[in-house]
């Protein structure tokens, strides 16, 4: 069984809010970690076909076999049974009822606030933190077999190989996923879209140079953009409002959730070729942004990201905006450390009045500099 570190958040909400909703992308470990924390509830797939058709025609007769609650998984797939999941919990004093799973946020967001808003705890589960990955044994991988490999639970707890799970993770994500959000029938130009989008991994989202690349109009652009955020594929950084009297950019910056699946969408498949690969460094920067979102959610610490560029191209890769203070991260790939990957550290310290910051990198030489930034192995910093 896969320790999942979310557990503990989903005990704690489940305690609070009435329904629970958890959701993440497709094979994150949903399923297996909802019917772990909660083995007496009743369990249903709306993936199910028959299931479905009952809750769609007769939600009340579908709803009626779980007086005591249930799972239902794949919620999104009827939404007209949140409304009537909103009288049930409306007229419960009982915690934790309901809990609801899927793998497309927009539908289940949407859903949500229309009938469930105030009534439903919120988790977001990615796939696995590398802490959660140590657990199978595999704390001696290096940093290129962690980013070639990626983060779904199925290659760890199956010991599937990556180059050919990832083919099929994506055929059906494009076939089943996205085909409920929107009706692409040219399904080849979409996965075309989808490599293009990894081939900006760490870049400023540039909306119509994909347009120009990929033959499509800027709103396809900004609406197939949404399709992959909606069922996690893929995270916008967003840029930090505050300017400190300097122009700075507006545009967010795009990441993949996984690596694994970025990497295959690259045509990478040795480690040797994300060695040489131009792209090792925003792939290695991917995976650290993507750790600290695993950290975030799993923890449901309110520590906002964003990342900060002016006008002149200097930049901080990540902020951490903890309500009160502004809090500086530097990402190299690097596994030496030299003194030039911090002026632009020092010169955002400059900019803002501050003092302090974190550079993590590849390397193993820790310490705490007099002008307190602190140079740290990534593997070893948690939020």
């Amino acid at each position: 069984m896969v320790h999942r570190l979310a557990e503990k958040l989903i005990k704690k909400y489940s305690r609070q809010f009435r329904a629970l909703a958890v959701v993440g992308p497709r094979q994150s470990g949903k399923t297996t970690l909802v019917r772990k924390v909660f083995p007496r509830k009743p369990y249903v797939s709306l993936e199910n076909p028959d299931e479905r058709l009952l809750a769609d025609n007769d939600p009340r007769e579908f709803l009626s076999r779980f007086r005591n609650g249930a799972i239902i998984d794949e919620a999104q797939r009827v939404p007209t049974l949140f409304n009537y999941l909103q009288q049930i919990l409306d007229e419960t004093n009982k915690e934790g009822l309901f809990i609801l799973t899927g793998s497309n946020n927009f539908l289940l967001q949407k859903s949500i606030s229309q009938s469930l808003a105030g009534r439903i705890g919120y988790v977001d589960l990615l796939p696995l933190s590398l802490k959660e990955i140590n657990y199978f044994g595999n704390t001696k991988l290096s940093t290129n077999e962690l980013i070639l490999t990626g983060c779904y639970p199925e290659i760890y707890d199956k010991k599937r190989k990556p180059g050919i799970w990832y083919p099929a993770y994506i055929r059906t994500y494009v076939e089943r996923d996205v085909k409920q959000l929107r009706n692409i029938d040219n399904t080849l130009l979409f996965n075309r879209f989808l490599q293009l989008c990894a081939g900006r991994i760490g870049q400023q989202l540039n909306v119509s140079a994909l347009s120009n690349e990929c033959g499509i109009e800027v709103k396809t652009v900004n609406s197939w953009l949404g399709i992959l955020q909606s069922s996690y594929i893929i995270y916008l950084l967003q840029p930090h409002h505050k300017n400190f009297n300097k122009r700075v950019v507006k545009t967010p910056k795009l990441y993949f959730i996984d690596s694994g699946l970025a990497c295959n969408l690259l045509g990478i498949r040795q480690t040797k070729e994300l060695s040489n690969s131009h792209f090792r460094g925003a792939l290695f920067e991917n995976y650290v942004v993507s750790e600290m979102l695993k950290q975030k959610f799993n923890t449901g610490v309110s520590t906002n990201l964003f990342f900060w560029r002016d006008n002149k191209g200097v930049e901080i890769d990540v902020l951490l905006d903890k309500g009160n203070k502004l809090f500086p991260i530097e990402i190299k790939s690097s596994q030496t450390f030299q003194e030039s990957y911090l002026k632009p550290m020092q010169q955002w310290n400059e900019f803002s009045n501050k003092q302090g910051g974190l550079f993590l990198y590849d390397g193993e030489k820790e310490l705490m500099r007099k002008d307190k930034i602190q140079i740290k192995n990534w593997r070893n910093y948690e939020i």
